[in-house]
């Protein structure tokens, strides 16, 4: 199997993940001036456990960090979890 491809769909607001060029997953999220709430994360049952949602997470929080001008609300159930599981990601969350 390909490696996992993300890319951020600015203008749908979500990060995209592909694989061999066929949209394997999404996260969805939306901006403040402050904020990026992570919405919703999903994942085609054809690509589960197969690192897609990782790559999605690590992605669309490695662009928070790079970007520097927000921080993060997990409402998404997955990302806040994987956030839980790498602490690194944890001082980009609003609040913390």
């Amino acid at each position: 199997m390909s490696d996992v491809q993300v890319t951020d769909k600015a203008d749908e607001h979500r990060y995209e993940a592909r694989i061999d060029g066929e949209l394997a997953g999404f996260a969805e999220y939306l901006l403040t001036d402050e904020l990026v709430v992570f919405t919703h994360t999903e994942v085609d049952p054809a690509y589960e456990g197969k690192g897609v949602g990782s790559a999605l997470a690590r992605f669309g929080l490695d662009d928070v960090r790079e970007q520097g001008t927000r921080t993060v609300m997990p409402q998404c159930p997955f990302i806040k979890g994987w956030i839980e599981r790498h602490r690194d990601y944890v001082p980009l969350v609003y609040g913390a």
